[in-house]
């Protein structure tokens, strides 16, 4: 199994998912600030894997903080939080793990050292509990699949995968259910442009684990759905409105246009910390846009002529009436069912 962010020897090793799928390469972090850097430059990424590294770099902010002096501590905690907050702003799974966090301090007696203590395994529970999510992620969707053909190919959209959670993935989970119980006959990744996290991170993790697979590029989705190439689409989700609206890596509202055209299955594949209830739909979901050097450039290559102009948002939402189901770790739910699992959940 591939776990990108592991607390081992005191400090956080992460994957540096930016040198994939040439090298395998490892980082350790053992300050908050070097957390912040790592998200920020994705070196880890993906909504829960992101929440589970933001998590233990709220404990190393923590342990960097000299007092003994409670309110002085909460004060230089959440400094440390409104530092990773900053980091990526689509990806509510940040948010909430921070909150979550912050909570645990602040709700923990006792001294500062106690705090601290609490802090470090409240962060090693929310990376053990997403590691379960996904894998019950997984066989929840492996349920709610076409049931024909017998073998299922699957597309799927940049990565969401062990790389992006706590491990197993979330659509790469459902992906990984289906092959384990002999019902996919093989993944079609979109390459996603611009930063190719389909073709470089979701077909590196096919291959590690011998899951036949095929890149396209973007823009042959559709193509390849006509020809009958295609029996599902599943992809993750960086924020889901309380409508169903999901926002996820640029291009998904693409494929899923594609797939409504041509009567497929489109499934978003998401831990319940993904959706932000506090949100009514998706035009209220901030879209974090990049550097343009990841559009008109690729290692050193120049792709565009000088002169030009550029547009590089991250993330696109997928209206809700596109999608089939959102498949949780409580199970499959339609999107309009979303605001009674609320109540359930609050129930």
């Amino acid at each position: 199994m591939i776990y990108p962010v592991i607390w081992h020897n005191n400090s956080v090793t992460l994957i540096d998912q930016t040198r994939l799928p040439n090298e395998y390469a490892v980082v350790e972090i053992h300050r908050s600030e070097d957390m912040a850097r790592a998200i920020k430059t994705m070196i880890v990424r993906g909504a829960p894997a992101i929440g589970v590294a933001a998590a233990y770099g709220m404990y190393l902010g923590a342990r960097e903080i000299e007092t003994t002096d409670k309110q002085l501590f909460w004060e230089g905690l959440e400094k440390v939080a409104q530092l990773l907050r900053s980091t990526r702003p689509t990806a509510v799974n940040l948010f909430w793990a921070i909150s979550r966090m912050m909570k645990t301090a602040y709700e923990t007696p006792g001294t500062v050292a106690e705090i601290q203590q609490n802090l470090l395994q409240t962060a090693q529970a929310i990376n053990a509990e997403d590691l379960q999510t996904c894998q019950a992620i997984g066989d929840h969707g492996l349920a709610v699949l076409p049931t024909t053909p017998e073998k299922l190919t699957i597309l799927t959209h940049c990565n969401a995968g062990a790389l992006a959670t706590a491990g197993y993935g979330t659509a790469l989970g459902v992906v990984r259910s289906a092959w384990r119980e002999g019902r996919l006959e093989r993944v079609f990744a979109d390459e996603t442009r611009p930063r190719l996290q389909g073709a470089k991170l979701t077909a590196w993790e096919c291959v590690q684990e011998n899951i036949p697979v095929t890149v396209i590029t973007d823009n042959m989705a559709a193509h390849c759905m006509k020809q009958g190439l295609i029996h599902a689409v599943v992809v993750g989700a960086d924020r889901i409105a309380a409508n169903g609206d999901t926002a996820n890596k640029i291009g998904t509202y693409s494929v899923a246009i594609a797939a409504k055209a041509h009567d497929i299955p489109f499934y978003v594949a998401a831990p319940l910390s993904t959706i932000d209830f506090d949100l009514a739909d998706g035009s209220q979901i901030p879209i974090e846009e990049r550097n343009p050097e990841e559009v008109y450039q690729v290692g050193d290559t120049m792709l565009t002529p000088l002169g030009v102009e550029f547009y590089n948002p991250a993330f696109d939402v997928t209206p809700a009436e596109l999608i089939t189901a959102i498949i949780t770790e409580q199970g499959a739910f339609a999107p309009d069912d979303l605001v009674k699992l609320q109540l359930q959940l609050v129930t």
